[in-house]
């Protein structure tokens, strides 16, 4: 059910909507914030998720939409220009696939958070689980706390910062993009090295982490970029190749 509409003019915003999900299907959930979206709301609270998969997902719209409560499954993937705030914990791959806005946790995320993401910025104000920015090709996935084993794994573009600790073969295979943490780095994966911090780093990490209440100079952050040294196969080097598959 809804509650908060009224009747506007297509050209004018509505007012924020509330939409109690106990009673409704999550197709019925989603189709109500498409809905929404084409109307011109400006924001939805989803109450009582209830850990349900499939939240806000397949939107194209600047929408803001604050769920109150914890969420399941890829909760705002295939995703394009959303501002997504989850009160709460998340399971596997919130914000898979983002081409482009904002999503941000506030609680822990499972793993896989950030999956294939393309675009826009991802936020997860506790830990993240294994895998968090597996293939990340272009978008920010931030995590407060510490991030699982595996984490940037077959990452392509973008950025993955971690305030906290990160777990075994961080940046397992990475072909392009940037890794920070600002705790202890368990190991590095194949093709994974440590690169010196400059200035610009610094900035970028102050400005990015600024919006999320995160001050960047409270951490020692680390740098990983890709080694570059599995880009081709060569047969003198089929050692690495062996250890690394």
């Amino acid at each position: 059910m809804t509650q908060g509409t009224t009747q506007q003019t297509r050209s004018e915003p509505l007012p924020e909507t509330v939409i109690d999900c106990s009673e409704l299907t999550t197709r019925d959930i989603n189709q109500a914030l498409r809905d929404h979206a084409a109307a011109g709301t400006e924001a939805v609270t989803l109450l009582n998720p209830a850990g349900r998969h499939n939240l806000a997902v397949g939107l194209a719209s600047p929408m803001r939409i604050a769920i109150q409560g914890p969420v399941g499954y890829y909760c705002g993937g295939l995703s394009d220009g959303i501002t997504l705030d989850i009160e709460g914990n998340c399971g596997w791959s919130v914000g898979e696939n983002l081409m482009s806005g904002q999503i941000c946790v506030k609680g822990s995320a499972s793993a896989n958070a950030a999956a294939t993401a393309r675009g826009g910025t991802i936020c997860v104000l506790g830990n993240a689980g294994p895998r968090a920015g597996i293939s990340l090709k272009g978008a920010t996935l931030i995590v407060r706390g510490n991030a699982g084993p595996s984490s940037a794994f077959m990452m392509q573009q973008g950025r993955l910062i971690i305030c906290g600790d990160a777990g075994e073969n961080l940046g397992d295979s990475i072909y392009d993009g940037e890794i920070f943490v600002g705790g202890r780095v368990a190991s590095l994966g194949a093709d994974a090295r440590f690169e010196p911090m400059t200035d610009s780093d610094w900035t970028m990490l102050t400005s990015t982490l600024a919006p999320f209440d995160i001050a960047a100079q409270e951490y020692d952050f680390k740098k990983i970029v890709c080694a570059k040294e599995l880009y081709h196969f060569k047969a003198r080097e089929f050692s690495k190749w062996k250890d690394a598959y």
